[in-house]
């Protein structure tokens, strides 16, 4: 069995535009004394590698503490693709894989391709860059996938993945309504 981490670290990872950048700060300090190191977090919740539970677009959708946890753990698939993903090319692509799946490369999710994936009972899809769409149609394409109930993986690093099927684990932290969480992503080759 082979884990690879599939997150990118939280302080260092790009940020989407107008987010603010994570930070932390000391609380108590073993060298200054103090009987242990604490520390506080400031970050928002779709910072590096996170995921995106229906609030973050649906006024009456699921909170990040809901999702069912069946959504972010279990078989994946991880496809490779590159450039904006249109309906057409998704009904292809998604044919006979895993209900949960990781597109490697630089792409988009077109509104066309939002459509078919969320008609395709999929519990999670995944992509490496902050956002699975554009900024143009980001909040169509999130609206129609976190309406059909599916969560979004957003951020990952999957330089060192290869296509192919593996277990994903990928649970968020159980933050009461939040539309969001960070997540230490794995998969898990067997």
């Amino acid at each position: 069995m082979k884990i690879i981490d599939i997150s990118r670290e939280l302080l260092s990872a790009p940020v989407y535009p107008g987010d603010p950048s994570p930070e932390v700060r000391p609380i108590s300090g073993i060298a200054l004394g103090d009987g242990c190191n604490t520390s506080a977090l400031n970050f928002c919740a779709h910072n590096a590698t996170h995921l995106d539970a229906p609030l973050h677009y649906i006024p009456d959708g699921k909170d990040i503490a809901s999702v069912s946890l069946d959504a972010c753990v279990g078989e994946c698939s991880v496809v490779e693709f590159n450039g904006i993903l249109l309906g057409a090319q998704a009904e292809k692509i998604i044919s006979g894989l895993h209900p949960r799946i990781l597109f490697k490369g630089n792409m988009e999710i077109s509104p066309s391709a939002a459509f078919v994936l969320s008609e395709a009972g999929l519990y999670l899809v995944g992509v490496e860059a902050q956002s699975v769409a554009s900024a143009e149609c980001s909040g169509s394409v999130h609206r129609q996938l976190l309406g059909s109930d599916m969560v979004l993986l957003e951020g990952l690093d999957l330089s060192r993945v290869q296509p192919g099927s593996y277990f994903l684990f990928a649970a968020p932290i159980n933050i009461a309504g939040c539309d969001g969480s960070p997540v230490r992503a794995l998969l898990i080759e067997r």
